[in-house]
């Protein structure tokens, strides 16, 4: 290209073709409309594969061409705010919450694998759920007038864990005059003041992380604060003192039952340390949930949930470190609200939301949920008793 004339053509049609680029609409806004319209819970961007979305758990590949990393991440970054993009671009991975289009929300995480760009993005709820919508059992609501203590919901990921605290948020936001603060990161569920008066501070843009966002939530005089995850000991020591100390402290955890939420918070800080965190916990825990989502009789999903209400008997067994006892105080604190997960399985057999299969393959103590379960084949009125 030793020609100039040459040489101006080549610079003409590459400017062009940037210029045409510039002006297509960005087709990230319409997967996520398409995502949204199929009602789908998430967007997987991934290269090698067409966009796909997740509806009622099953993954579904859009009719579009199979994405490269370089598009996936010319198509993400520009969304992200700068505290995120700086994340991405400096570790290669960032978390943000993305408006589009009118009343759309979305949580993306933008990451890398294989040494290319992917995404995955949820869709968030335009408004936070009512309790009474998500199929948990009505014991749960028992949670939101608890007066203070640390309030442990655990599930792996994707078992709606966020969307259950934020639903007791929601409980709490409209039956009571309170002062209620989320820390998250990032926000996933916006709540309007109803009675109560909500702060909701995001981690990268009101807080740099979550210890120094929770440090000073608790000099803000809040009746309930909410932590979105804890992921590390120094927030973990934090809600512990600020459950022990009158407030009432809501976080996530990712485990799968009673045992492995409780064991997790103790288990995070180094041998030395955890009799006395043991000790802190017992004092500061008020009540664990754990919760799984199943495929739903008839399509859709509906969560499983077991509930501990924390009393004399579960402290001692955290104190001693006796975890496996935990789920012997369950059924001894029934008449307090708390219930197993098989009782919970049972009872959605019997309302013929869950096949019968389904729930056996999914039992922890089979031997406990075939008793119910013979129960519920016999019509008992108790059969589940306890999540109802």
């Amino acid at each position: 290209m030793n020609d100039p004339d040459d040489l101006d053509r080549f610079v003409d049609e590459l400017n062009a073709s940037v210029r045409e680029r510039a002006q297509a609409p960005p087709r990230l806004e319409e997967w996520l409309r398409i995502l949204r319209e199929q009602r789908g819970s998430d967007l997987y961007l991934v290269a090698g594969v067409p966009p796909s979305v997740r509806v009622h758990g099953v993954i579904r590949r859009l009719h579009e061409p199979v994405l490269d990393g370089d598009e996936i991440e010319a198509q993400v970054l520009p969304a992200l705010p700068p505290h995120a993009a700086a994340s991405y671009r400096a570790h290669g991975h960032a978390d943000a919450s993305l408006r589009s289009g009118p009343g759309g929300r979305f949580r993306i995480n933008l990451h890398r694998e294989r040494g290319r760009a992917a995404a995955s993005i949820r869709a968030l709820p335009l408004r936070p759920p009512r309790l009474d919508e998500l199929g948990l059992p009505p014991a749960i609501e028992a949670l939101t007038r608890l007066p203070h203590g640390l309030v442990l919901v655990g599930g792996p990921t994707g078992s709606g864990k966020t969307t259950t605290v934020a639903a007791l948020v929601d409980v709490i936001n409209r039956r009571d005059a309170r002062h209620i603060v989320t820390i998250e990161d990032p926000i996933e569920f916006e709540h309007v003041h109803d009675r109560s008066v909500v702060e909701q501070v995001e981690i990268g843009i009101d807080a740099p992380d979550f210890p120094t966002a929770l440090r000073s939530a608790v000099r803000q005089s809040p009746d309930v604060i909410v932590i979105g995850e804890m992921r590390d000991p120094e927030t973990m020591r934090i809600a512990l003192a600020a459950g022990e100390t009158g407030h009432l402290v809501l976080s996530t955890l990712h485990t799968s039952d009673v045992t492995s939420t409780v064991s997790r918070v103790s288990d995070a800080f180094p041998a030395e340390r955890q009799p006395t965190i043991r000790q802190e916990l017992s004092m500061a825990l008020a009540a664990v949930m754990t919760q799984i989502l199943l495929p739903k009789a008839g399509g859709g999903r509906i969560p499983a949930a077991e509930l501990l209400m924390v009393g004399y008997g579960a402290r001692q067994h955290i104190r001693k470190n006796a975890l496996q006892h935990l789920h012997q105080e369950i059924t001894i604190t029934r008449r307090n609200g708390s219930f197993t997960f098989e009782e919970s399985l049972a009872q959605l057999v019997r309302a013929g939301m869950l096949d019968i299969e389904e729930a056996r393959a999914r039992a922890i103590h089979r031997d406990e949920l075939e008793g119910l379960l013979a129960s519920v084949r016999e019509g008992a009125p108790g059969a589940g008793g306890g999540p109802r």
